[in-house]
């Protein structure tokens, strides 16, 4: 999402990104041992039983404001916890080691034994990357503290906050079959699990080299995954496969760093899929040799949202200038919506209301290096801003009944550990009301979506778990 910032900070070694900023956020509170040791799952670990993944090819401006939500219950103060020796010695999986591709499609049995260096979320949210131990903090309860956290998770009066359940390994993207109703968690290291009503889990598919967006074809029990095939920041490839079918898309550009890459997946009213696909750089400019820093030319499918037929994966260019939309969701008046990560100099990060044909912000931006669009060129303006560097990931627009007053509302994910993020925001339907919280107290929420149920379910990337909240009255 953002550039590798490295603060020499030769204690902790901790690297922290910004979804967009060069400067040093001021400190957040970092969570337990627990919650930064999140287990990678790799897929030799699992069953092969299962669906796996295979390389069968298939033909091819509002302003947020600063309302607090309403907590379910007063905020507990938690003493400080004595770390058991476990605790203690834990040492944090370095979330910047991807599985490293070894063909032009995806592993179906197992992951690859090497692996190559990306760079780590924007400021690592509440994880100590590089292997170093994580310090301990009461604000953050363990991450099967199920009591711990739905006190920590606040939410508008009316509403209440409930652990679903927890994944090992760090999620992604989630999606609820429309055949068995169960909840589909796709994880960092390249596993594809099912979760059911009760918090059970079982792996679904294994084998993607950093899966970032699945969906279910409406109806079927088909689910469509982005995700990188060359494992590389500049050069990279990403894809949009099919499980058990195999590729659908290939050759899509990737990905300047981590989480850039084709990310969110939703299928149209009229059937069609769309995929948000990364820029290759962070305004437009050539990365490295002789003409780094000047103006690129862009790969047709970059800084995207492309159309594509979910049978034979033709694909069209549906609308572009996104540097990052690492999530889109369609609202009930067949209006398309992306959340956006803006460049390194720290503008406010975005959510566009999508124009088919035009051009959204990349590579024009206003800054000393960035490059000014070309005469007649015009720049479509976001629909709202939220904090600089609070990178939003997951955007869901509300389709079940169960919330009142709430239908075709918008909930954006705010992931990062900077000011201002590590919540839900809630803005009107089409975009009437400006960004206000909804759901505050998370480590790293990086998407939701809306149940069959009607509940709403927010996944958190830095401890695994799946929080449902419902409407209680």
């Amino acid at each position: 999402m953002r550039k590798l910032h490295l603060p020499v900070l030769l204690i902790l070694v901790t690297l922290l990104i910004s979804c967009g900023g060069e400067a040093t956020p001021t400190p957040t509170p970092q969570p337990t041992t627990e919650i930064a040791a999140v287990a990678e799952a790799t897929a030799t670990d699992e069953p092969t039983t299962e669906p796996t993944a295979t390389d069968t090819a298939v033909p091819a401006t509002n302003t947020p404001t600063a309302e607090p939500a309403t907590p379910t219950s007063p905020p507990t103060e938690e003493p400080e916890p004595t770390a058991t020796e476990a605790e203690a010695t834990a040492v944090t999986p370095d979330p910047t080691t991807e599985a490293e591709s070894t063909s032009t499609g995806v592993n179906p049995t197992a992951a690859s034994s090497t692996s190559t260096p990306g760079s780590p979320p924007p400021s690592a949210p509440p994880a100590s990357p590089g292997g170093v131990t994580a310090p301990t903090d009461a604000n953050y309860p363990a991450n099967t503290d199920v009591a711990g956290w739905e006190n920590r998770i606040n939410v508008p009066a009316g509403f209440s906050v409930s652990y679903y359940g927890r994944v090992e390994g760090q999620p992604t993207s989630i999606a609820f079959s429309p055949v068995d109703g169960q909840l589909y968690i796709a994880v960092q290291a390249g596993t594809i699990y099912k979760m059911d009503s009760s918090g059970g889990v079982s792996t679904y598919v294994s084998g993607y080299t950093v899966p970032t967006g699945i969906a279910f074809r409406p109806g079927t029990n088909q689910l469509y995954v982005s995700s990188r095939v060359r494992d590389e920041n500049i050069g990279g490839e990403a894809q949009v496969s099919v499980v058990n079918r195999g590729q659908l898309i290939g050759g899509l550009p990737c990905c300047y760093t981590f989480f850039h890459s084709a990310n969110g997946i939703a299928f149209g009213p009229d059937g069609f899929g769309y995929v948000g696909v990364g820029a290759r750089a962070d305004h437009g400019e050539i990365l490295e040799g002789p003409n780094a820093g000047q103006q690129d030319e862009l790969h047709p499918y970059e800084a995207s949202i492309l159309r594509f037929n979910p049978d034979t994966g033709e694909v069209s260019v549906y609308a572009t200038g996104f540097r990052n939309p690492y999530d889109i969701a369609w609202d009930g008046f067949g209006q398309l919506w992306a959340t956006d990560n803006t460049p390194d100099f720290d503008p406010p990060e975005r959510l566009h209301r999508v124009v088919p044909g035009a051009i959204h912000g990349y590579p024009y931006y206003d800054c000393d290096v960035c490059f000014s669009p070309p005469e007649g060129v015009t720049v479509i303006p976001p629909l709202a801003q939220f904090t600089p560097s609070s990178s939003p990931t997951g955007v869901a627009v509300y389709n079940g009944s169960q919330f009142p007053g709430y239908n075709n509302a918008i909930f954006v994910a705010l992931w990062s550990a900077f000011p201002g993020a590590q919540k839900i925001m809630h803005i009107g339907a089409g975009g009437s009301s400006a960004p206000v919280n909804f759901a505050t107290g998370f480590a790293a929420p990086i998407d939701v979506v809306t149940g069959p149920d009607g509940s709403l379910y927010v996944a958190d990337w830095a401890t695994g778990i799946i929080f449902k909240i419902s409407y209680t009255g």
